[in-house]
């Protein structure tokens, strides 16, 4: 298009034409292609293969909120059951800053070292109250792991999980006993409400506990200890080595106050270093001697019958508590219901249960 300052008007002012701009897709960009959706038969296989990229395709699915999505992964890992149970599951929890990361980091080589096998690791990744993001950087405090070839770090979001473990995680597991993982871990977020639903998944239960933190009665109040199959305490090196040996006194004689656990196992606290690999040796040997003795007097299998049994019911409660919540009649009147509570109209109990009997009268038509 001429420009309108070459006009005579503009004499002494000329403007070029300038060139024919290109365009700003490249031309040499291939399309990319959706990736194919793979069959049932196809994820099974290849787990049972231990091929990790299906592994993890599979895990994505399991933690979908997709329909569809859910449907195959349920029938996914209802085919690798019988492939699944043939490993020893640990939990790993303490207070933030614990150094449970670099902890797992450790026990992790420590146990592909002199154990062999294969090792996966689902971490738990806190999820924000306000964005619901999260950064799932776990692997990058997992720096020797995160490369190793017999290891899988699966980091996880929190996001809409009683307190970042879902159901999802349970499933996953049995994915990764399917696909020859013979040694998994769980971290939790933190010490809370996560903890139970990780102790319904684990065979032990690992507290990483600080010395010198104020931490040690908040640790026996919140009745984390009373899951605890063993207590460590990091960072037991340098200046901090007597606080160390001190905080483990405080848990030992605490640990009196509470009755002998149903395995019949006298929780031990032991002290370690993370950061310079010291300690570690003995804290697996006592994991090792745990599982042992649960399997000599039968309380490991009772316990594996107990979590399913366990899982089964939540498994029922969240899809109950899903059906009441998505009903069209249901979503139509909590707002209704909720304002006239705020009011003073209605009573809390009574919203509740004129919308349950709401919720059973439309599931009679």
């Amino acid at each position: 298009m001429e420009h309108p300052e070459n006009n005579d008007a503009y004499k002494g002012l000329v403007v070029n034409a300038g060139i024919e701009q290109p365009s700003s897709v490249n031309p040499y960009l291939k399309r990319r292609h959706r990736k194919r959706q793979l069959s049932v038969a196809e994820y099974v296989e290849g787990i049972v293969k231990g091929d990790v990229t299906v592994l993890s395709q599979a895990v994505t699915l399991v933690e979908s909120v997709l329909v569809e999505h859910q449907a195959i992964a349920q029938e996914v890992i209802e085919k690798c059951l019988p492939y699944s149970g043939a490993s020893i599951r640990v939990g790993i929890s303490g207070v933030p800053g614990a150094g449970k990361s670099t902890s797992i980091d450790v026990f992790g080589l420590h146990v592909l070292e002199q154990y062999g096998g294969k090792l996966a690791v689902l971490a738990i990744d806190p999820s924000s109250e306000r964005s619901k993001g999260s950064i799932l950087g776990d692997k990058t405090r997992m720096e020797k792991l995160a490369v190793h070839p017999k290891s899988f770090i699966r980091p996880s979001p929190s996001a809409g999980s009683l307190g970042g473990v879902a159901r999802k995680t349970r499933e996953t597991i049995v994915l990764c006993e399917a696909a020859g993982f013979d040694k998994i871990f769980v971290e939790t977020v933190g010490v809370g409400q996560s903890e139970t639903a990780v102790h319904s998944m684990v065979d032990f239960f690992l507290l990483i506990q600080l010395a010198g933190t104020g931490d040690e009665l908040q640790g026996i109040k919140r009745g984390i200890m009373e899951m605890a199959d063993g207590i460590v305490i990091n960072k037991a090196d340098g200046d901090n080595l007597e606080r160390a040996k001190l905080a483990a006194n405080q848990f030992r004689n605490a640990l009196h106050l509470f009755p002998t656990p149903e395995s019949g196992w006298t929780p031990q606290v032991m002290t370690y270093s993370g950061f310079y690999n010291i300690g570690v040796k003995e804290i697996w040997d006592m994991i090792y001697q745990y599982i042992d003795f649960v399997k000599a007097n039968g309380y490991f299998n009772y316990r594996r019958n107990e979590q399913s049994k366990y899982w089964m019911y939540e498994t029922i409660n969240e899809h109950l508590r899903d059906s009441f919540y998505h009903n069209p009649r249901i979503e139509a009147l909590l707002g209704e219901k909720e304002n006239r509570v705020l009011q003073g109209d209605l009573t809390s109990f009574t919203a509740a249960k004129q919308l349950l009997d709401t919720y059973y009268e439309e599931l009679k038509k």
